[in-house]
C-alpha cells in the first residue's frame, strides 16, 4: 500500500466541515498543520477562534473520523491551538468582507434570502410556536434556515429550539449556534438566566440592527424573524431595516384576537411591505371520537385573511390552520418541534404544509405597496 501522503490527510480534513460556520476548516484557516511519522501516524493541529469554543469536542471528533478514512493511515493524534488577533481578523474579512462597518445582508439589492416577519396583534396566540416549527421543516427539506427571536422583552426560541448554546464571537461577527440545522440568535443568550430585558425602544433598535448586520448567518434561504405581539417599535425597526421582509400573520379563531391581528397586518400600508399570509393556530380540537370542537371558535383566520386582501388591494391567503394539540406544547417544552417529534400528527403535518407554500414561493410585486400617488398624473 502506497505511504500516506500530507496531501492525502489534507484532502480528507478539507471534508471536514466547522460546527457553526459551516464551512471547510481548511478553507477557515483553521489547520495549523499535519504532520506524518514513520509508522503512517499523523499529528494534526488545529486552530479554535476563541479558546472558550463550545465546539473543541466535535471538532476534534470530527477530523479523527475524516483521516481515519484514508488508506493506510496510522494512530492519529489531533492538538487544538487558538487563533492570535490578526488569524481572527482575516477569518472575518474572508466571511464577513473588509468592510468597516457590516452591513445587513438581508437588505442588500442582491439578496436572495426571503424574510418572514411572523406577526401578531396580541400575545398568546402560538406565534413562536409556528415559527420554530415553519423553520425546523424548512430546515428538513434541505434549506439553510435562520431564526432571530425579535422579541425582546417575551423571547422563547432557544428554549423551543432546545439548545442553551451561546453564540461564538470573532472580533465584531457573532456566529450564530444551530440547532436542528436552524440558525439562531436571541437576547436570551446574552443574558443571565431569566433575566428580564428592561429596554427602551432606541435600544430595542440597536439590538435589532446587531442581530442582522453583526450575526454571521451565511447564506441564507429563509430568515424568520418572531417579532413581539402588536405594531410596536420592533415591527417599526424591521421595516426600516429590512424594507423586503414580508409579514407572516398569526392569529385564532377568536373573532377578539382576529381584530387585533388585522391592525398587526395592516402596518403592512404604512410600511409598503408585503403581506404572505395568515396563520390560523389552535382551530379546533379533535376529540377521542372524531369529532372536532371549536374551542376558540371559527372563523376568524379566513375574517383576516379577507379584511387584510381588501384593504392592502391584493390577495392575502389563509394559508393553513393548525389544530390544537397537546404534542404542539410538549414539543415546544422539551425543545423538539412537533414536525420533527410528530410530523405525521394533524398538527405536524398542517405546520409542514405552510412551510411548503413559505418555501417555494417566488419573489414578486404582489400585495407589495409601491406608493404610487394615483391623484397625480404625468
Amino acid at each position: 500500500m502506497p505511504a500516506v501522503t500530507e496531501s492525502d490527510v489534507r484532502g480528507a480534513l478539507a471534508k471536514v466541515l466547522d460546527p457553526e460556520i459551516r464551512k471547510p476548516i481548511t478553507d477557515l484557516g483553521m489547520v495549523k498543520s499535519v504532520t506524518l511519522d514513520d509508522d503512517g501516524g499523523v499529528d494534526i493541529v488545529v486552530y479554535l477562534t476563541t479558546a472558550a469554543c463550545p465546539m473543541r469536542t466535535e471538532i476534534t471528533e470530527r477530523v479523527t473520523k475524516a483521516v481515519a478514512d484514508v488508506a493506510g493511515i496510522g494512530a492519529i493524534r489531533v492538538e487544538l491551538d487558538v487563533m492570535n488577533d490578526e488569524q481572527r481578523t482575516e477569518l472575518r474579512k474572508s466571511l464577513r468582507g473588509d468592510s468597516t462597518e457590516p452591513v445587513i445582508p438581508f437588505a442588500q439589492p442582491g439578496s436572495l434570502t426571503r424574510v418572514y416577519a411572523v406577526a401578531s396583534g396580541k400575545g398568546g396566540v402560538g406565534k413562536s410556536s409556528v415559527t420554530v416549527n415553519l423553520a425546523a421543516a424548512m430546515a428538513a427539506k434541505g434549506l439553510s434556515v435562520g431564526v432571530l427571536d425579535a422579541d425582546i422583552y417575551g423571547h422563547s426560541i432557544p428554549r423551543m429550539l432546545g439548545t442553551d448554546a451561546k453564540p461564538t464571537q470573532v472580533e465584531r461577527m457573532i456566529v450564530p449556534p444551530i440547532a436542528h440545522e436552524v440558525k439562531m440568535i436571541s437576547i436570551a443568550q446574552f443574558t443571565q438566566g431569566n433575566t428580564p430585558v428592561v429596554w427602551r425602544g432606541p435600544m430595542l433598535h440597536r439590538a435589532l440592527q446587531q442581530f442582522l448586520a453583526d450575526v454571521f448567518w451565511g447564506d441564507l434561504d429563509v430568515l424568520l424573524l418572531d417579532l413581539p405581539p402588536g405594531t410596536g417599535d420592533v415591527a417599526i425597526s424591521v421595516a426600516q431595516l429590512i424594507p423586503g421582509a414580508e409579514i407572516l400573520v398569526v392569529t385564532t379563531p377568536q373573532q377578539a384576537a382576529a381584530e387585533v391581528a388585522e391592525r398587526a397586518g395592516s402596518i403592512a400600508l404604512q410600511t409598503r411591505q408585503r403581506i404572505v399570509g395568515v396563520v390560523e393556530n389552535m382551530s379546533w380540537m379533535e376529540l377521542p371520537d372524531g369529532t372536532r370542537m371549536d374551542v376558540f371558535g371559527s372563523g376568524g383566520g379566513q375574517t383576516v385573511a379577507d379584511r387584510l386582501t381588501r384593504a392592502v388591494g391584493a390577495k392575502v391567503p389563509l394559508l393553513g390552520q393548525i389544530p390544537l394539540e397537546q404534542a404542539v406544547r410538549e414539543g415546544g417544552d422539551a425543545g423538539v418541534p412537533i414536525v420533527l417529534a410528530q410530523p405525521d400528527s394533524a398538527a405536524g403535518s398542517a405546520l409542514r404544509d405552510i412551510a411548503d407554500k413559505l418555501s417555494v414561493r417566488a419573489r414578486g410585486l404582489a400585495g407589495m405597496s409601491l406608493g404610487i400617488d394615483t391623484t397625480r398624473h404625468l
